[in-house]
């Protein structure tokens, strides 16, 4: 025990000044930690949807109109992708291409597997967004001319011909550059950190422009994209390298300091990830869980490749004794992205076991994702995947259940040779509860409300092939904003929901539901809503839960 308290609280800044054997010593000491269960899983599949996208999705965003918006960054050369119409983008600040006719953002038909160029004009070169409460997807920063950047897309189905826009008066107060955001209960937008500023903003702009954040100030480089999650009671959970805050963003106060992570640092470019387990029950509790990793020593060393992180930690942020507790993964994963699953488990996807974000500075690929329960502590080995997806690749949960797959590049250009090419593909994973084996007990959702309001009832309709045995779940899903192995604005509610109710005559049955209890439990915004029949879910149905 006295091992373990002693390694939580070492911090990674005094890490830099200590040996390097040392280090790694310190970084294989086990904190106290959970046993977990692993095992091999079938029937989940891979399925290739698009050869070549145009571009290497650095950042992704599923709309609530269907299609699912893929951004790179503009000052890499030419894309693969043509834009439309002939025309071409003229910006004498590129550092690369000052006159490019090639789309650096497309537009992804998961119905149809086809892609739609669209025009951005400055750089979104590790960037950051969140969905607004009409379903409008705000992006902010980014590299060069675009790091104050403000830009917005509002949805459009795949046969219209929604676009880009970039404000030419609204800008951002400070440069953000591997920034983070996210929505706020107000339908407002938090905007903190990157590279050129340790302090936050709201957008739209409150008047005060800029409040410093000690925390980030503390971290030195291993802050960037730091993970934020806004808790029920309202407040902001903070995690910047291994060190994490409750911070009340209203009155700007730190309200509680955690202890440290044991392990590696887990933000940019040591490349863990983070999820804000499903929200249940009274609401009062919320639960984190942070992945994956790289060594301090990893960042920049394209020789030594040291080993990623094993190690998955949870707490209970809403405790005044938090803790963490510890669970090792099947595999040493960096890079990894956590998508909340309808089912509210967590599959953990990409990444690889060695290095580090960073041009080349990664080997040894992770192909097979793993999902993880977070009821019965317990790790399944999904199938692998025959693409690497290392740096600058994502996963989103897409309506129906599948993730979507696409991204990865860790060259400075595109480049299509080596171990690492540029990766054009987009692939779907299709979790275990999507084989048809599973479609007796499948619920489909036939009668709905778009509208969800807040704390009122709503009734559901569904079908079931057999009569079930038990009560069905309603789950509500946000969309985020991912990029560099966090989803932004990620978060999942179980609503309370009665039991089935058979309506005579039919093989329908009646669910009335109770929407989210306030803005801070879901955030103003459109989410998938899916049913769940023993552990298997519906396909997803948009709803906008709203005033």
């Amino acid at each position: 025990m006295e091992a373990c308290f002693i390694v939580t609280r070492i911090h990674c800044a005094f890490l830099f000044f200590l040996a390097p054997a040392l280090l790694l010593l310190l970084q294989q000491l086990k904190p106290c930690e959970a046993q977990s269960t692993t095992t091999v899983a079938g029937n989940a599949t891979w399925t290739l949807l698009v050869e070549n996208a145009g571009i290497a999705s650095m950042h992704t965003a599923v709309t609530y109109m269907g299609p699912v918006i893929f951004l790179d960054r503009t000052d890499i050369g030419p894309s693969q992708i043509a834009l439309a119409d002939g025309i071409c983008r003229n910006d004498s600040l590129d550092q690369t291409d000052t006159f490019d006719c090639t789309a650096h953002s497309v537009m992804f038909d998961p119905d149809t597997n086809t892609v739609r160029p669209l025009y951005i004009s400055t750089d979104t070169w590790c960037s950051s967004g969140q969905f607004l409460p009409n379903g409008t997807l705000l992006q902010t920063g980014g590299f060069n001319d675009g790091v104050q950047k403000i830009r917005w897309l509002d949805p459009c189905a795949a046969n219209e011909t929604c676009d880009w826009v970039e404000s030419d008066t609204d800008v951002l107060q400070a440069g953000r550059w591997y920034a983070t955001n996210q929505l706020l209960p107000d339908g407002s937008t938090f905007v903190l950190g990157g590279q050129y500023s340790n302090a936050y903003e709201f957008l739209p702009a409150d008047g005060s422009l800029l409040y410093n954040l000690d925390l980030l100030s503390t971290q030195g480089y291993f802050d960037w994209y730091p993970f934020v999650h806004l808790l029920p009671d309202g407040n902001l959970w903070i995690f910047a390298n291994r060190d994490s805050i409750l911070f009340d963003y209203t009155h700007d106060i730190v309200l509680q300091n955690y202890p440290t992570i044991p392990g590696e640092p887990r933000n940019y470019p040591c490349a863990g990830s983070s999820v804000l387990l499903a929200l249940d029950g009274d609401y009062t509790d919320a639960e984190v869980m942070v992945c994956g990793g790289a060594s301090i020593m990893a960042p920049g060393n394209v020789t030594a490749q040291y080993p990623a992180s094993q190690t998955c930690g949870r707490m209970v942020v809403t405790s005044p004794n938090a803790s963490w507790t510890m669970i090792e993964m099947p595999f040493r994963r960096n890079m990894g992205d956590m998508v909340l699953l309808p089912t509210s488990e967590i599959l953990i996807i990409n990444g690889a076991q060695n290095g580090a974000q960073g041009w080349n500075t990664a080997t040894n690929a992770v192909f097979n994702p793993v999902t993880f329960d977070p009821d019965t502590w317990t790790f399944v080995v999904e199938p692998a995947t025959t693409i690497a997806r290392v740096y600058h690749s994502t996963a989103n949960l897409l309506p129906d259940g599948r993730v979507l797959v696409a991204g990865s590049n860790c060259h400075i250009m595109y480049t299509f040779t080596g171990d690492f090419p540029t990766e054009l593909r987009v692939e779907s994973f299709s979790p275990t509860y999507l084989d048809p084996v599973n479609d007796p007990f499948r619920p489909q959702i036939v009668t709905f409300s778009e509208i969800v309001n807040y704390n009122t009832s709503f009734n559901v309709e569904i079908s079931l092939p057999t009569a079930p045995t038990g009560n069905i779940g309603l789950t509500l899903t946000s969309s985020p904003f991912t990029t560099h192995s966090f989803s932004q604005g990620q978060r999942q509610i179980k609503l309370p929901v009665t039991a089935p109710s058979l309506i005579s005559g039919t093989d329908t049955y009646l669910l009335t539901a109770l929407g989210p209890i306030s803005t801070t439990v879901a955030p103003p915004s459109w989410y998938m809503l899916h049913a769940i029949n023993e552990g298997i879910p519906s396909g997803g149905i948009w709803v906008n839960v709203q005033y």
